[in-house]
């Protein structure tokens, strides 16, 4: 089972390897495709030289912030939603209308409405990861066990007992499933939002090193939003087990 955990890393290996010995042989130039070498080699003089961090932690912030909001509201819209007919009968084709309106279409709004800055992409980072997290709250309130939930009612349980007791342990796994889902798209949202409407952050940092036709730097920056990525993706998955170990203590 330890061994089946280095699979993956081993695979990424190969990959790279494979990746500069065929760049090596076809001689490609480092502004079509540079080698894995040459990509390092950038990525440890921006990270050395300092000039890789500012956009990081820029990057870092409003992927945070628009997690927190988005995850924050989309839970919350969830359970209301799924407590009350009356409310998702209401409120759930403007939740849909939103989500099916293209995002990088309100970046100019978003421009107007908050100004040039950090706020504006955390907007739009907030809005992305607001759908999954109201949709797995909503489909996990409404499979909740009938029998269970009718002896909560014989019990005389109020709707906040049978809410935290029964419905959102229940519903745990689907619930942070739609937060992983969310955390990827953070990292869509912040990274394309500086695309349009940023100059400084890690994908505005990318339309810079296009400009100048420094492909190592591009890949470089790749390479950090796929490894910042990651790490909040396994994060995500550490914190559903430990909400899991505590409500199966409980």
């Amino acid at each position: 089972m330890k061994h089946e955990r280095l699979y993956p890393f081993l695979l990424g290996v190969m990959f790279l390897v494979f990746w500069e010995a065929a760049v090596s042989i076809a001689h490609t130039s480092p502004l079509v495709l540079p080698s894995p070498s040459v990509v390092i080699q950038s990525l440890w003089q921006g990270l050395r030289s300092g000039y890789l961090w500012p956009h990081i932690v820029y990057t870092l912030t409003e992927v945070i912030l628009g997690l927190l909001i988005g995850a924050f509201l989309g839970f919350v819209g969830g359970v209301i939603l799924g407590e009350s007919a009356r409310a998702r009968t209401l409120m759930m084709p403007y939740v849909v209308f939103s989500q099916v309106l293209p995002k990088l279409a309100l970046a100019p709004l978003f421009v107007m409405w908050f100004g040039f800055g950090t706020l504006p992409t955390v907007m739009i980072t907030a809005l992305i990861c607001f759908f999954p997290l109201l949709e797995n709250t909503l489909a996990s309130m409404q499979k909740v066990d009938k029998q269970q939930l009718e002896l909560f009612r014989m019990l005389r349980a109020s709707t906040w007992q049978s809410l935290w007791r029964l419905k959102l342990p229940a519903g745990l796994p689907t619930i942070m499933a739609g937060f992983r889902v969310a955390v990827v798209l953070a990292w869509v949202g912040a990274v394309v939002g500086e695309f349009m409407i940023s100059s400084y952050g890690l994908g505005a940092l990318i339309i810079a090193a296009q400009g100048s036709m420094d492909t190592p730097l591009m890949f470089a920056v790749l390479t950090i939003i796929a490894v910042l990525g990651l790490i909040f993706y396994k994060a995500a998955q550490l914190l559903e087990r430990h909400l899991l170990l505590n409500y199966s203590d409980h």
